[in-house]
């Protein structure tokens, strides 16, 4: 997702067949094998052929995007029996009201949930005041406002590509599904690639004056409050479909090829120019004179551009035992495809998080890779893996089973609800429209942008208000229960160290 990335995105270290592929076949299908470690020889080769194109990581390098806004007079969803009327401007909307069910649902949110409330602890015994909202001005790429159901928009900056414009989709979507729920809102939203408020800035008599800022991603040092991203409905200029139907998509893939059958390597794809950690990746490749246990190719955008992205199908990525997921300048939208690929996945040492990550578990849901010894790390991974099958699958199979289960579309929405719901709630203002915002609704934005973006659009957009509440939000972590998960983590991390210790003596 990083902008940077587009200056690299035509040079690099392209592994297309060739020796490196001839010692790969070579070292998997000639040496020593152990058992549950053989891989058929037809798979492997095909793909071998298929792996220069195929990888969840090419998304990490966006290339421009330029489109042009055209309007239909109407245009039907995915749900066939909804149709949008095409307007420019939005429709006078009716005062009635619609009765939804108001009962507490039943349905327990996840766990990850709780992390709302320390996101919003900074500003919970003081409140939020108009004037730490608009402080947020100068970082924020754009304002959000909500008052008695309408939204409003007001572009502070231009967001790269169609960031901005699919996470107010998403938030039509939102209001659509619970509409009347939610409180009226004013909020500052942030489309760059890393947060922007940093804790240092908020030390003593400063501390209750913590501008908020609602962004993709945050780090311990970083107050930014965490938002489900754009990709969620869709990210046109890299044809990644809506997540209700990629999720559905990937799920189907995944059964192509069981794990013993996968090549027994730890693959990634990408740009590597964003971090260190990429470029120190690089050195893990698989050559004649080494064998880190890892495929490594540096992503070609002209050529996935030149063939319109048809080999670079999610669904069809779940082809390595071993999937590596690592940052570039900061955390990376295909975590969740990662993820989802019942394949382990090895997380480099990350320093961001978004809205669902935090409760992911170190041998539990992944593996972690250290970030200052990474070549030897993957190694030991991937050859304790080969050793034990049977527990590498648990492990990329309770990672699938988290995103497959724990992050549905309900689930997303009903984030978006109880964040937003709690952060109202802290408003010590009632907002009111700011000068040179412009309503956004269905109408308005259903039909504009290109014909792909209109599409993502049509398919993401929910049927109508849900017949159920939102779920409901577990307890807030008290102080001994947040420390006993973190010590937990830790030691679940420290536990792989000493089987890789054991795979190195």
């Amino acid at each position: 997702m990083e902008e940077e990335n587009i200056h690299h995105a035509n040079h690099g270290y392209p592994l297309h067949g060739g020796r490196i592929c001839s010692v790969f076949l070579s070292k998997i299908v000639k040496g020593p094998m152990k058992t549950g470690d053989l891989v058929r020889p037809s798979i492997i080769f095909f793909f071998l052929l298929i792996g220069a194109f195929i990888s969840l990581h090419w998304i990490d390098v966006v290339p421009l995007a330029i489109s042009d806004i055209s309007l239909q007079k109407t245009i039907p969803s995915f749900n066939s029996s909804v149709v949008i009327n095409c307007s420019i401007t939005c429709p006078i909307h009716s005062s009635k009201t619609i009765k939804l069910d108001e009962s507490p649902s039943s349905e327990l949110c996840p766990e990850y949930f709780r992390w709302i409330y320390q996101d919003l602890n900074p500003w919970k015994e003081k409140g939020i005041t108009k004037e730490m909202v608009e402080s947020a001005g100068s970082e924020a790429y754009m304002r959000i406002v909500v008052v008695n159901g309408k939204v409003y928009w007001k572009k502070l900056k231009r967001a790269f590509q169609t960031r901005d414009v699919f996470n107010i989709w998403g938030i039509l979507q939102l209001l659509r599904l619970y509409p009347g729920k939610l409180p009226d809102l004013d909020i500052m939203f942030e489309c760059g690639d890393r947060p922007v408020i940093q804790k240092r800035d908020y030390g003593g008599s400063n501390a209750n004056n913590v501008t908020p800022m609602f962004h993709y991603c945050a780090s311990d040092s970083t107050l930014d409050i965490v938002f489900p991203d754009w990709s969620f409905w869709g990210w046109p200029e890299l044809h990644i479909k809506p997540w209700e139907a990629l999720s559905k998509d990937l799920e189907e893939g995944n059964q192509r090829v069981k794990w013993i059958d996968r090549i027994p390597y730890a693959h990634w794809k990408g740009g590597p120019g964003s971090s260190l950690a990429r470029k120190a990746l690089l050195k893990c490749n698989l050559t004649d004179q080494q064998d880190w246990g890892a495929l490594i190719y540096a992503l070609n955008w002209g050529l996935v551009r030149q063939e319109m992205y048809k080999s670079t199908d999610l669904a069809n990525q779940c082809t390595h035992r071993y999937k590596i997921y690592v940052e570039g300048r900061a955390w990376s939208v295909s975590e969740k495809y990662i993820l989802a690929c019942d394949s382990m996945s090895l997380l480099v040492t990350p320093h961001y998080y978004d809205f669902f990550s935090r409760s992911l578990l170190p041998s539990i849901h992944y593996w972690p890779i250290k970030e200052n010894d990474i070549c030897r790390s993957i190694k030991s991974a991937v050859n304790w893996g080969n050793k034990h099958p049977e527990k590498v699958q648990e492990i990329g199979k309770a990672g699938s089973k988290f995103i497959q289960e724990e992050l549905k579309m309900k689930s997303v929405y009903d984030y978006m609800f109880h964040l937003l719901y709690q952060y109202g709630k802290l408003l010590k203002y009632k907002p009111t429209v700011p000068e040179g915002s412009v309503e956004v609704c269905l109408e308005t934005m259903a039909c504009s942008g290109t014909e792909l973006e209109k599409t993502f659009k049509m398919n993401s957009m929910v049927s109508g208000p849900s017949d159920t509440s939102p779920c409901t939000m577990p307890p807030p972590y008290d102080p001994t229960t947040l420390q006993s998960f973190l010590e937990r983590k830790a030691n679940l991390t420290k536990q792989v160290e000493r089987w890789e210790a054991s795979e190195n003596t």
